[in-house]
C-alpha cells in the first residue's frame, strides 16, 4: 500500500518568542490519500492558513511530524522544502500574481517552476488551461486589467496547470460568483480523480462542501472531526433562533417579524438546511433538530397569519398513510393518521399536484371525520405536497378557511408555495435528523 501524501501527526505550531510567544497549533493529527479532497472549515483565525504553509512546505515544521509526498518537513532543510513545494499547487487568497506578465504569462510560470514538461508546451498548455476557468478572451490582459474574480481564476489556472501531486487551496472561491466558483471546484474534483491529486482545500463556502470526501474542523488550533464541522457550521443559525443571553422562545422571536423579515429568516435557513442534508449524511445534532421542531411550529402559525388563514397544517408521509405533525392543537387532539389516497391531504400526496377547492363539505374527497374529531369547521382548503430534494413528496401542507371568509384564490396558492418551499426544506432536515437518531 503506498503511503499517503500527507500524513500530520502531533503538530504544534507558534509564533514569536519569549513572552510574545503564542502558539497557534495544538496536537494537529490528519492523513489525507492519494486522491482525496479534504475540505478544513473553521473561524478567522483558527490557523487554517498556519497549516497550510506547513503542510505546503512553505516553512519547515518546529514539532511533530509533517510527511509530505514522502518527506519529513519536520526540521527540514531548504532544499527539501523547494523539492517538495515544487510538486505542489498553490492558491491563496492574495493571487500573488506578477503585474508585469500576462495572464498567459503568469499561467506559464506555474508549469515552468514544476519542471514537468518541455519548454515548447508551456504555452499552449497555459491557454488550454485559461480557456478552462473561462478567461480565454483575456489570456493576454495584465492583473491591473482584471476584476478581483478574474485575477483567482488566473491564480488557479496557474495551480491547476501542471496537474501537479498535491494541491493547497486557501479560499479558492472567495472572489467567484456562484457559477464560476462551481465550474473551479468541479475542475480540481476532475484533476483528483483522473490525475490521483490530493487536494487539501481551506473554505467558508459552504456552496462547495459537496465536492469533498471528508470535511474537518480546525478551530482554536484543534482539529476535530466531521461530525463537529458539520455542527459548527449550523451553529450560527440555532443561534440566531433561539439566543440564550434573552431565553427567547422560538415561537416568539418569530411572531415579532414583519411578512419581509420573515421571508429573509426562512431564506437563510432554508440554505443552511440544504447545505446540511448535502453534507452531513444526517449527522445527529440534537441541538439542530430541537431548534427545528420548535421552528416548523411557530412558522405554520406565522405563516396561517401572514396568508389571512385562520389555520395551518403539516402531515408526514409515512409509507401508506399521512400523519399530522403540525397543527394548533395537536397536543389535544392527538395522533391523526389518514391513508395516502384519502381526504384533500391524501389526495395531494398521491397526485403530487396542489389540490385548492372552495368548498369543503361540496368536495367528495373531503375527510369529514378529521373536523369531527377536531371539532373545527372546514370551509375552503389550499393543500400542497412538499418534495424532498429527488423530488418525491414526503409532506403535505394545507391552508384552511381565509378569515375574511372568502375562499382561496391563485394569489394565495402562489404565496403560500412560495413560503412552503422554504419550510418543506427545514422540515426535511428536521425529518433526517430523527431518523438518524433512532
Amino acid at each position: 500500500m503506498e503511503p499517503s501524501p500527507i500524513k500530520v501527526e502531533g503538530l504544534n505550531h507558534s509564533y514569536g518568542k519569549g513572552e510574545l510567544k503564542k502558539q497557534i497549533l495544538f496536537d494537529v493529527a490528519v492523513e489525507i490519500r492519494r486522491g482525496e479532497i479534504v475540505i478544513v472549515t473553521g473561524p478567522s483565525g483558527s490557523g487554517k492558513t498556519t497549516m497550510l504553509t506547513l503542510v505546503g512546505a512553505l516553512r519547515s515544521a518546529q514539532e511533530g511530524s509533517v510527511k509530505i509526498l514522502g518527506h519529513e518537513l519536520l526540521n527540514a532543510k531548504p532544499a527539501t522544502l523547494e523539492k517538495v513545494r515544487r510538486q505542489i499547487g498553490f492558491i491563496f487568497q492574495q493571487h500573488n500574481l506578477l503585474g508585469a506578465l500576462s495572464a498567459l504569462q503568469n499561467v506559464e510560470l506555474g508549469i515552468r517552476g514544476s519542471g514537468r514538461y518541455p519548454r515548447h508546451e508551456h504555452r499552449e498548455r497555459a491557454m488550454n488551461m485559461l480557456n478552462a476557468v473561462g478567461l480565454g478572451e483575456r489570456i493576454h490582459h495584465k492583473p491591473e486589467a482584471l476584476s478581483g474574480g478574474q485575477r483567482q481564476r488566473v491564480a488557479i489556472a496557474r495551480a491547476l496547470v501542471s496537474e501537479p501531486a498535491m494541491l493547497l487551496a486557501d479560499e479558492p472561491t472567495a472572489s467567484l460568483d456562484k457559477e464560476s466558483g462551481r465550474e473551479v471546484v468541479e475542475r480540481m474534483k476532475l484533476l483528483a480523480r483522473e490525475h490521483g491529486t490530493t487536494i487539501l482545500l481551506v473554505t467558508h463556502d459552504n456552496r462547495i462542501l459537496d465536492i469533498a470526501d471528508r470535511i474537518v474542523h480546525l478551530e482554536d488550533g484543534c482539529l476535530t472531526t466531521f461530525t463537529d464541522a458539520v455542527i459548527a457550521n449550523n451553529r450560527h443559525m440555532m443561534e440566531m433562533l433561539a439566543d440564550n443571553r434573552q431565553k427567547q422562545p422560538v415561537g416568539e422571536l418569530v411572531e415579532q417579524l414583519d411578512e419581509t423579515q420573515f421571508r429573509d429568516l426562512l431564506q437563510d435557513i432554508t440554505e443552511e438546511s440544504e447545505r446540511f442534508l448535502e453534507t452531513t449524511a444526517l449527522a445527529n445534532n440534537l441541538a439542530f433538530k430541537s431548534m427545528l421542531d420548535q421552528g416548523l411550529v411557530a412558522f405554520t402559525s406565522k405563516l396561517a397569519g401572514l396568508l389571512h388563514a385562520e389555520r395551518s397544517s403539516l402531515f408526514l408521509v409515512d409509507g401508506d398513510e399521512l400523519v399530522l405533525k403540525v397543527a394548533d392543537n395537536l397536543d389535544e387532539i392527538g395522533e391523526i393518521r389518514i391513508p395516502v389516497g384519502s381526504g384533500i391531504a391524501g389526495a395531494a400526496a398521491m397526485s403530487g399536484e396542489t389540490i385548492r377547492i372552495d368548498d369543503a363539505y361540496a368536495d367528495p374527497r373531503f375527510n369529514r371525520e378529521v373536523d369531527k374529531k377536531t371539532g373545527y369547521r372546514t370551509r375552503s382548503i389550499i393543500s400542497l405536497p412538499v418534495k424532498n430534494l429527488e423530488g418525491e413528496v414526503f409532506a403535505v401542507a394545507q391552508l384552511l378557511n381565509r378569515k375574511d371568509g372568502e375562499p382561496f384564490d391563485a394569489n394565495d396558492e402562489a404565496r403560500f408555495s412560495e413560503f412552503i418551499q422554504s419550510i418543506g426544506v427545514i422540515f426535511e432536515t428536521q425529518l433526517g435528523l430523527a431518523d438518524a437518531g433512532r
